[in-house]
């Protein structure tokens, strides 16, 4: 396929994913490192409580919230 094929086809929303080879992709300043926190026992309570309203683990309400504030403190 040639690029300007490639781009028409994206630009209109069109599948892709076929053409491109995400093997040796890889996303940049998202390595992940293990840290642990403690957290008083109402915090997870609480924690745990949203993450079962909005359907997902408690770590990711944890991971939102924070990356959330730091993106206001930047």
């Amino acid at each position: 396929m040639k690029a300007h094929e490639f781009d028409k086809k994206f630009d209109e929303g069109g599948d892709i994913s076929q053409y491109i080879d995400i093997s040796g992709a890889k996303r940049p300043e998202q390595k992940q490192k293990r840290v642990n926190v403690d957290f008083p026992l109402w915090m997870i309570q609480l924690l745990d409580k949203e993450a079962r309203r909005l359907g997902v683990p408690r770590q990711s309400i944890i991971k939102l919230w924070i990356a959330e504030r730091l993106e206001k403190a930047s």
